[in-house]
């Protein structure tokens, strides 16, 4: 368990604090910012990713499978404005929604010619729902081009680039066959704060070998940079992958719920408290998912967070420090 320290004071500027979470959600965040309710809409440019297409390997890493992610690829649907019109409708069927940010999430959104990039991704700001970007990527796909357009676009919309970093120990990442290291994503990282975009993490709690102090390191290291939102993602394994085969083959035990929980709240507890928290944990349609199970009750994971910081008396930040690999500039910045 992280070494928290229950004596220090909430923060003062943590308005989710004051508003009576434990930590800073993505929809206290939309709420603050844009006034109104705010839903996240997965969409499928159909790019592929070097991981993929024989530029650096053809498998993938172990745990992708990218039709798991793409509810528009399972439906069929192929133009951005028909993906945007489905996922507007089926949204609002489920959620009140005043917006939409248009999130660029199967394969690399990175990883095309400008001019094509521009077209899709202006495409989806034309729609009059849609208030913002999120584009996720790879951090060895984002030359300076690409990341001159996204600063461009940023000026008149809200637009976040997510990195998929998972660990930052390159043992986990050759474990994944991510194809690339650390330091790729510190050189994103950098070349994007320079030009002021706002930039998210994905990372994945309980790979295989990684111990506690491991994934806190990476939680530590992320505190030393000005990171806006991260993602935390369980490992999970879905059909059609590696990482399937691995756990078919007992090679690999996926994380028990109990485990996880504690991961999650020692891992929040080291990030600076204006770091949004976009996720807890993943899943994946139940037609794809191998396990396991407790994933797909996002209700009772996140329940079970709020329970663990309030029997610590924790919340997230209560041990933030200022560390990390000094590649950030570790300072009180404004995310809204």
């Amino acid at each position: 368990m992280a070494s928290t320290n229950s004596h220090n004071s909430p923060p003062l500027n943590a308005q989710w604090l004051k508003a009576g979470l434990l930590y800073h959600t993505l929809n206290f965040f939309y709420l603050k910012k844009f006034g109104k309710k705010i839903r996240k809409l997965s969409l499928d440019a159909g790019f592929n990713c070097p991981n993929r297409d024989g530029t650096l390997a053809t498998g993938g890493c172990v745990f992708c499978d990218p039709e798991s992610f793409s509810p528009s690829r399972r439906l069929g649907l192929s133009s951005i404005t028909a993906q945007l019109e489905e996922g507007i409708r089926r949204l609002k069927a489920r959620y009140a929604a005043g917006g939409f940010v248009a999130y660029f999430q199967p394969g690399t959104n990175t990883y095309a010619p400008v001019d094509r990039l521009r077209s899709v991704f202006e495409e989806a700001l034309a729609h009059p729902k849609v208030v913002g970007l999120v584009i996720g990527t790879r951090p060895d796909c984002v030359p300076d081009d690409v990341l001159d357009l996204l600063a461009e676009l940023s000026k008149r919309t809200y637009l976040i680039i997510e990195y998929g970093l998972q660990s930052i120990h390159n043992r986990s990442l050759d474990w994944i066959k991510r194809g690339h290291h650390f330091q790729a994503f510190l050189d994103a990282y950098k070349r994007s704060r320079k030009r002021n975009l706002l930039v998210g993490v994905h990372v994945i709690l309980g790979l295989p070998g990684e111990t506690s102090e491991d994934m806190l390191a990476t939680a530590r290291e992320l505190a030393g940079l000005e990171i806006h939102s991260v993602k935390l993602h369980n490992l999970y394994a879905v059909r059609n992958t590696l990482l399937a085969d691995m756990v078919a083959r007992g090679e690999v035990e996926l994380p028990q719920f109990d485990d996880y929980v504690c991961r999650v709240v020692d891992f929040l507890e080291l990030l600076p408290p204006e770091c949004v928290i976009d996720r807890l944990s993943g899943d994946a349609p139940t037609q794809y998912l191998i396990g396991p199970d407790w994933c797909l009750d996002k209700t009772a994971v996140r329940a079970a967070v709020e329970a663990e910081f309030r029997r610590r008396g924790t919340w997230q930040g209560s041990g933030f420090r200022v560390q990390g690999s000094g590649f950030g500039i570790c300072k009180e910045w404004s995310i809204y």
